[in-house]
């Protein structure tokens, strides 16, 4: 592949694959030829097998991660239902904003930052709720939560509740599984571990969901009874909802193609080797690692900026000097952690071994 001018490892956007660059490239159909709508059918099946899901309401929204959790809220929300919304990060923040926005008596179960989410906690919160939802992969932390221990308690604590994933940072990086686990709506975006450009977001709504939908919406845009014909068709047959980024979902067509053809469980066999190699170098320079042992994502690490490091110089010193691009924390952590990205195309030995090289001489270790 071509490496592009700088080497992304923070939190953000992934080195796309060669072939989702071409799938960017190639000529632009319009969103309704017959050969867009054979692409457009083909991604979703794509993404079904990805999400480990047979749900018919399948597809990726037209817009970036942050989109398919208000499309989640927007159309199973009503005004008075209780949302159960475990928090360890600023994902689960986000989601209580967007519920609350939608009339949702929002019931927050606030964990430490840098800890999974802790099931019987959640379970806790309300003896009846509407919704329960929590983060798979914690962008903010790095940190990984058991979402198929929640949805197996759940459907014996609470069998009418919905469960909610977000899997932005998950999907195409570790297992997921939203059949298995029981989950009825998730959410992933497409600059992550998928290695495309961001601006769709891939989405799974059960047929469980699909049945307690709110049938109007408070939004159009996101209103999957339209968008539902729109890709499935319907009696009528399919109906014209919005124009599709056509240049995008060819994109991530392609590059589903390409995880495909290596394989689910190698593509996690590889983020999953990238990620130790970066951890335990880390760890052996003498830094250390801010997610909880046991529950680190090994596509999206988080570190402590060393005593006495300006965590700002460093990374514009590995930018400018290396190329190299990492994150800085949020919120409360936002100058004393790191998160670097191993995602995509950079979930490989050599791109972990670069970073360590390139930490090692810029913090003089």
């Amino acid at each position: 592949m071509a490496l592009t001018e700088r080497t992304l490892l923070g939190p953000g956007p992934s080195n796309p694959y060669p072939e989702a660059t071409a799938g960017l490239a190639a000529p632009l159909l319009g969103h309704l030829d017959p050969e867009f709508i054979a692409t457009l059918e083909r991604t979703c099946e794509r993404l079904r097998t990805v999400w480990g899901t047979a749900n018919p309401v399948t597809l990726p929204l037209s817009g970036t991660g942050s989109i398919g959790m208000e499309a989640a809220f927007a159309n199973v929300v009503r005004p008075g239902d209780v949302a159960v919304i475990a928090v360890n990060g600023l994902f689960g923040v986000r989601m209580c904003e967007v519920a609350a926005r939608y009339g949702a008596e929002v019931v927050r179960v606030d964990h430490t930052w840098g800890g999974p989410v802790d099931v019987e906690r959640v379970l806790a919160a309300h003896p009846s709720p509407t919704i329960v939802a929590a983060v798979h992969a914690e962008t903010s932390t790095g940190v990984r939560s058991d979402i198929a221990a929640l949805g197996a308690a759940l459907r014996e604590h609470s069998p009418e509740a919905l469960l909610l994933a977000d899997c932005v940072t998950s999907l195409g990086g570790i297992d997921v599984a939203v059949d298995d686990w029981g989950v009825d709506i998730a959410y992933s975006g497409t600059q992550k571990c998928l290695g495309v450009a961001p601006g769709l977001a891939p989405f799974t709504f059960s047929e469980r969901a699909w049945q307690r939908r709110v049938e109007i919406p408070p939004v159009w845009y996101l209103d999957l009874g339209l968008l539902g014909s729109y890709v499935r068709g319907g009696p009528g047959g399919r109906t014209y909802h919005h124009t599709a980024p056509v240049a995008m979902i060819a994109s991530l067509d392609t590059a589903l193609e390409r995880v495909l053809d290596e394989g689910l469980d190698a593509v996690v066999d590889r983020h999953r080797a990238a990620g130790r190699r970066l951890q335990e170098g880390l760890q052996e320079m003498g830094l250390e690692l801010f997610a909880a042992e046991g529950h680190r994502l090994p596509q999206l690490t988080s570190v402590r900026v060393p005593e006495g490091a300006d965590s700002a110089k460093v990374r514009e010193q590995l930018l400018t000097e290396y190329g190299i691009e990492i994150g800085a924390g949020v919120a409360d952590y936002a100058s004393s952690i790191w998160r670097i990205g191993l995602m995509g195309h950079n979930a490989r030995l050599d791109r972990a071994e670069l970073v360590l090289a390139a930490l090692r001489r810029v913090l003089g270790r």
